[in-house]
């Protein structure tokens, strides 16, 4: 039997050895702490504080701003300097609390509980207090994952090991470095769904991981780890969930409509940490890595951290970065400043010597059929690419082109070098803004 996976995708170059084996570092903040208050996806946070209020570390300092929102909690000790627009991580200016950190990192008296002793509403309500959201990338509140509406539907809770993005290697160290906390904070979730099993899943490339959550989770009848291939896009949500169980999703459902919920191994850690601990989020662990880095290490930073002290703590650039990214090169954000916040969402700082997408020029389309061979969605992106460049609409939406997941496989693979990805993209959220009229 071969290895759980899915349809399409690729092998791009991992580049992961660059960091894959530094430990994580702890890293203190040096200047100005930057809190954007949307790090999720509903609606912003709402500030509690105002210039020139004392706060400590772990202290709301926004509360949710709706059902599908999350609270912002201060990760040091100082004084609220404003609440102004700042750039963030995805190229956006966004209103921000910005604290002055006074070195001293006093914190607010934390409550740990025992979950065996808690009903399920006091984990919910922990984790919402704790300000828990998805942090592979979407962002999207935890607490509203985990109340679906017939929870004893829920068959599988996966924990999203891939870690498939190119360069990233800080869910890499995570496994490695406490699988304990992993295995702990999936027996919290367990905990909600009376039905479900348990899955770890970890692609084959990291069977040191694999063999370190085996043995944390050794006696635990409900939890099994699965070794999925190594592929791009792997870690989606469809292809994780396919590969995994083998049921399918689309753009027009959600996991838990397929009996599932799955999460990243960060958000478990997170969960654990809200629940059995008392912690709020208020720390990541972020890989700064890339040929034009001195030294790729992986930190574990305080959220609001700058993104230009990263660098600095890696020693720095070898040579003068052409491009830099703020996630992995297939999903993540060009910058164009490093005077950014690192936000519940921020995975990896990529800084490449040469930008070799810039510096190419598309040419015409040659219908090779490449891009619809690796594409996950087992869509046409070459033909809704030219939907996208035509502003076609409606035919757009008749070639089913809400079911691109926005992975880049079909940009990687194209001979001619077309963006396909960024203009199915850009459809999409035009044609998902309709939708919500």
């Amino acid at each position: 039997m071969g290895l759980l996976t899915f349809k399409g995708g690729i092998h791009p170059y991992d580049g992961k050895a660059l960091s894959k084996d530094k430990p994580v570092r702890r890293l203190l903040p040096k200047g100005l702490l930057v809190y954007p208050l949307s790090q999720h996806i509903g609606a912003p946070a709402k500030p509690v504080v105002k210039k020139g209020d004392h706060v400590l570390a772990g202290q709301v300092i926004a509360e949710a701003g709706g059902f599908v929102s999350a609270p912002i909690h201060a990760s040091v000790s100082g004084t609220v300097k404003g609440i102004e627009d700042r750039l963030t991580n995805v190229g956006t200016m966004a209103s921000c609390i910005v604290v002055e950190n006074d070195g001293a990192y006093e914190s607010v008296e934390y409550h740990p509980a025992d979950p065996e002793k808690l009903s399920k509403e006091e984990i919910l309500t922990r984790i919402r207090e704790g300000g828990v959201v998805g942090m592979g990338g979407a962002g999207f509140p935890t607490h509203v994952k985990l109340a679906p509406k017939e929870p004893d539907k829920i068959d599988y809770v996966l924990v999203n090991g891939a870690e498939c993005e190119p360069y990233l290697t800080s869910d890499y160290r995570r496994m490695l470095e406490e699988p304990e906390l992993i295995v702990g904070g999936l027996k919290i979730m367990l905990r909600l769904f009376d039905n479900a099993k348990g899955y770890i899943c970890v692609e084959d490339n990291k069977q040191d991981c694999a063999e370190k959550l085996r043995q944390a989770c050794q006696g635990e009848s409900r939890i099994e780890v699965k070794v999925v291939k190594t592929k791009y896009p792997q870690g989606a949500e469809r292809m994780m969930i396919y590969a995994a169980t083998g049921r399918k999703i689309n753009s027009s459902m959600l996991p838990a409509d397929a009996g599932c919920v799955l999460d990243n191994v960060d958000t478990v850690v997170a969960i654990y940490k809200a629940v059995a601990l008392g912690q709020p989020l208020m720390h990541r662990i972020v890989t700064v890595t890339g040929d034009a880095i001195r030294n790729p290490q992986n930190f574990c930073v305080c959220t609001g951290t700058n993104y230009a002290e990263l660098i600095d703590e890696a020693g720095g650039f070898d040579v003068e970065p052409q491009k830099i990214i703020s996630g992995g090169p297939m999903m993540g954000f060009a910058l164009y400043d490093l005077n950014i916040p690192v936000t519940k969402t921020s995975s990896a700082v990529l800084c490449m010597k040469e930008d070799i997408v810039s510096q190419t020029e598309p040419s015409a389309c040659i219908n090779c059929g490449r891009c619809a061979d690796v594409c996950p969605g087992r869509v046409l992106p070459g033909k809704l690419a030219v939907f996208a460049e035509h502003h076609d609409e409606e035919n757009f939406l008749k070639y089913n082109g809400l079911e691109c997941c926005e992975c880049g496989c079909c940009s990687y693979i194209c001979p001619a070098r077309r963006p396909l990805t960024q203009a199915i993209k850009s459809m999409r959220k035009i044609a998902l803004a309709h939708r919500k009229k």
